[in-house]
């Protein structure tokens, strides 16, 4: 097989045929970014939902950004609040705002919602967490406020027990986890406190909103999600970093679970949080392994979970070498183009595993072609001014 024989230009037509080639319509389609911060591939991914919505029904777009930030832009798409500035400043997390092709998103976005009475959905799938984590206070209070009595604990309570916001969010804590207040008495109660919360909100659910219900359900397990975050920041074992990149993939995979119940869904995240395989990465010196988001929600949804990888080209002055599955696609005619990875896998012989000198780039795994369902390729990408 010509590997000319697995591809074709990136454009509608290409997109539309990838989803006819699944064996079943995905609820959510993973659009995975090789490296962050890549305007060539967020003007791709722009163009590729701006054709699921228009062709083939999707009405939810999902990113790596803060869950509880993304409701900032949500609200900005249903009913127009904030000035674009301050949404893109407020309603991103990881400096993603700055984004001019997340900008152009949202800008159209809002555009559509105005003129269509079937509206365009946003959703920040990260926890608002890095490697560090911030307080839980806004999710606590929150979901406190959506509750009615009588509760497990006055709003005041809560407010003592977090104390100062300034030790949850101590970048230090990444490093040392002596400096971790995640296993105090009081975070310990803070822990007992928000599982007493969600199942109250479980026992209420029938009397809420929809969208109250929604936001409380995401509220409930956002602060579940970071004290037990905050919990394993204190852990002294080795296998300390790998079990916090496991928490956060985890808190990923539920806000996946609520957005696939708006689906279908465009997910766009980093590939080692979107693939199927297990994650690997190392930290400093160390080796990292766990299950990302999207090993997680694949083993939950089946086929109605789609991945496609994306890999670039030539990063500013970084070429991949010809014998890369990168290098090999180099080779097609097309700036942009979707390429069927399995089919792919069979076309091409013994690739070598590509090491780029962008430390930022993860290249493609020649091994891993089989468990992806295509490749979005980008022939040649800008050296971001910005660290993935």
């Amino acid at each position: 097989m010509d590997i000319m024989d697995t591809a074709r230009p990136l454009d509608g037509a290409a997109v539309s045929a990838f989803l006819r080639s699944l064996p079943a319509e995905p609820l959510l389609l993973g659009l995975g970014e090789a490296r962050h911060f890549v305007e060539e591939l967020g003007r791709s991914r722009n163009e590729i939902f701006r054709h699921l919505v228009e062709h083939e029904g999707y009405r939810s777009f999902a990113i790596e950004s803060d869950c509880l930030k993304g409701l900032v832009v949500d609200d900005h798409l249903a009913t127009g609040a904030g000035a674009l500035d301050e949404v893109m400043e407020r309603g991103f997390s990881h400096d993603f705002g700055a984004s001019p092709a997340n900008r152009e998103l949202v800008r159209w976005m809002r555009a559509y919602n105005e003129e269509h009475d079937e509206k365009l959905r946003f959703f920040g799938i990260d926890g608002p967490l890095e490697y560090w984590a911030a307080s839980p206070r806004e999710a606590l209070t929150a979901l406190h406020a959506l509750l009615e009595g009588p509760l497990p604990c006055t709003r005041e309570t809560l407010d003592a027990l977090l104390g100062p916001d300034e030790p949850w969010t101590d970048e230090a804590t990444v490093m040392d986890p002596s400096r971790s207040i995640g296993r105090s008495a009081d975070a310990q109660r803070l822990r007992l406190l928000a599982d007493d919360l969600v199942t109250l909100l479980d026992t209420q659910a029938p009397r809420l909103s929809p969208k109250d219900r929604e936001r409380a359900e995401l509220y409930g397990r956002t602060a579940v999600g970071l004290l037990r975050y905050h919990h394993w920041m204190a852990d002294t074992s080795p296998a300390r970093i790998s079990r916090l990149s496991a928490l956060r993939d985890a808190m990923m995979a539920d806000n996946l679970r609520a957005v696939a119940e708006q689906g279908p869904a465009l997910v766009f995240a980093h590939n080692l949080h979107l693939q199927r395989d297990g994650s690997v990465m190392t930290f400093g010196d160390r080796p990292l392994e766990w299950w990302g988001a999207g090993a997680i929600t694949a083993t939950r949804l089946g086929d109605r979970y789609a991945f496609l990888a994306s890999a670039l080209g030539t990063v500013g002055d970084d070429a991949p070498p010809p014998d890369t599955v990168e290098g090999m696609l180099s080779e097609l005619p097309w700036d942009h183009c979707l390429v069927d990875a399995r089919r792919l896998a069979d076309a091409i012989a013994d690739p070598v595993p590509r090491v780029s000198h962008d430390f930022a780039y993860f290249p493609l795994d020649p091994a891993r072609l089989g468990r992806i369902d295509g490749v979005v390729f980008v022939k040649r990408a800008v050296t971001p001014d910005r660290p993935a």
